[in-house]
């Protein structure tokens, strides 16, 4: 998810689907942002459903006030309960675009909620699990919530080191072994990424430190699962330690790029920044 989210477009279609999923009547549309907006949808409904017995302790219920508060100042909300109008928030707005408009606040009460009770309960959850799915829910409505590429990047990192951690209890299945390893690889990618392309652009090496941080114990993590007898489940956990290679590589590179003072890469793949070589490395 990125931070288009909660545009007018995407909150209208989010108020879309949760009105076709509580019982409402169908929108014959499909837009991009249906993949991605189902994730949302499907946390709702499962608060609805059964609600998390958690205790919301005062500073967190005051913070979520506070920016629920702040949300509904800049969106009209509170200016049309001052004006005492009713039956729409204001004159020029229809009731598609209040109900898009709280349906924004819908998606960041559900995001905070769920990062408050649901994920303590689904934070075990392996593949298989009944609560599988709401604990990858969570962790997309953290992205969601993070408040910049490097805060998403670290958190793509935890999420691979998580993969890893859930690789190891499905090693006696081959096919959701490889599954759970392209899910770690993906997310070392798109954290990579971030951390990289952040360094690149602000010509700051500190945004790697979290990249090295990662790779040092992942590269002992992943290793450890090479005992593995089956020949092909070895072959795909070096893939992934090719993968934590080359990221290192990258790293390592970008940090030399700054260091000798070359402009951001114009080149990109998918770890992000493609440095040239320093001119006194050639």
């Amino acid at each position: 998810m990125d931070s288009d989210l909660f545009s007018r477009r995407r909150a209208e279609r989010f108020a879309q689907l949760l009105d076709e999923a509580n019982g409402g009547r169908r929108h014959h549309v499909r837009s991009p942002a249906d993949d991605e907006l189902a994730a949302l949808v499907a946390v709702s409904r499962r608060l609805t459903a059964d609600r998390p017995d958690v205790e919301v302790d005062t500073e967190f219920r005051t913070g979520l006030r506070a920016m629920l508060v702040a949300t509904a100042e800049r969106e009209g909300v509170t200016a049309a309960a001052k004006t005492g109008v009713r039956g729409s928030l204001l004159p020029a707005m229809t009731g598609r675009r209040a109900r898009a408009r709280g349906a924004i606040l819908v998606g960041v009460a559900a995001g905070a909620i769920a990062l408050s009770g649901i994920s303590a309960a689904s934070e075990n959850a392996v593949p298989g699990d009944a609560l599988y799915g709401m604990k990858r829910s969570t962790e997309r409505a953290q992205l969601a919530l993070a408040s910049s590429d490097i805060s998403r990047g670290q958190l793509f990192l935890d999420f691979a080191r998580t993969r890893l951690d859930e690789a190891a209890t499905v090693r006696d299945d081959r096919l959701g072994f490889s599954a759970v390893l392209d899910d770690m690889d993906a997310d070392t990618r798109q954290g990579v990424r971030l951390l990289t392309t952040v360094a690149a652009q602000r010509s700051d090496p500190a945004a790697l430190d979290a990249v090295d941080t990662f790779l040092g114990g992942q590269r002992r993590a992943v290793s450890g699962l090479l005992d593995r007898s089956d020949h092909a489940d070895r072959d795909r956990t070096r893939r992934s330690l090719a993968l934590l290679d080359a990221a290192g590589r990258r790293a390592d590179a970008l940090r030399e790029a700054i260091a000798c003072g070359l402009p951001a890469p114009a080149a990109s793949d998918a770890l992000g920044p493609a440095p040239t070589t320093c001119p006194g490395d050639r």
